[in-house]
């Protein structure tokens, strides 16, 4: 019962901060999206095709979260434009307190869009509200169909699902319908684009929706 309590405790915080959030991307214009999955995903992959096609257009900055390593955050460095890493030394997850304290070192005036790179992890992100516009979960054709339905919650909150290296679908395992079928069981309401980052098919769709997002 008093684990129940303490996690119960984490949460309330850490919503109290997520509305903290909510407010200062609200005042700042900034649109927000917390890009969820497992390792191993494509979601820094995904991200850089991204930026390619979106930062002569609009402004954009990108919060990193990994368990150890600031790579991801060189990688996205090159494109030039303001990236904060934090590191979570073991902590399977971001929460609204750290990407607070992100926030001080990164100034949101001007920022239409604000990425946060979650760390790699189908589980405890799920758990965590960071004051986001919307909850991306990308999915790798190399992870199997049946992801929803073995982490249903990660896809009972999310609002769109990408479904990354379509390229790959000739030498996996993997039924496309499938994994839309199971993954609307789990919430219709869910939002399908299906791609290849390291081809560029399907970049235009996510693009487009990113776009419409925007206005």
């Amino acid at each position: 019962m008093s684990v129940i309590t303490i996690e119960r405790k984490v949460l309330e915080k850490n919503d109290e901060v997520a509305a903290e959030l909510r407010a200062m991307f609200q005042k700042n214009n900034t649109f927000v999206l917390n890009l969820l999955s497992s390792p191993g995903s494509g979601k820094t992959t995904l991200l850089e095709k991204t930026l390619q096609h979106l930062q002569d257009q609009i402004s954009v900055a990108v919060i990193e979260g990994d368990v150890q390593t600031d790579n991801d955050a060189q990688r996205i460095a090159k494109y030039r434009i303001p990236v904060v890493q934090i590191v979570t030394n073991g902590g399977c997850h971001l929460d609204a307190l750290l990407v607070r304290d992100a926030l001080k070192n990164l100034m949101l005036g001007g920022v239409q869009l604000l990425f946060i790179e979650n760390v790699g992890n189908l589980v405890c992100p799920a758990n965590y509200d960071l004051g986001e516009h919307k909850k991306i979960v990308i999915v790798s054709t190399t992870e199997g169909d049946d992801k929803p339905i073995k982490y249903p919650k990660m896809f009972r909150v999310a609002d769109v699902c990408v479904l990354n290296k379509v390229d790959l679908l000739s030498y996996v395992d993997f039924d496309v319908s499938t994994f839309h079928s199971n993954a609307k069981k789990i919430n219709p309401d869910l939002t399908f684009i299906d791609l290849s980052a390291k081809t560029g098919a399907g970049i235009a769709d996510w693009v487009h929706w990113l776009q419409s997002q925007l206005t």
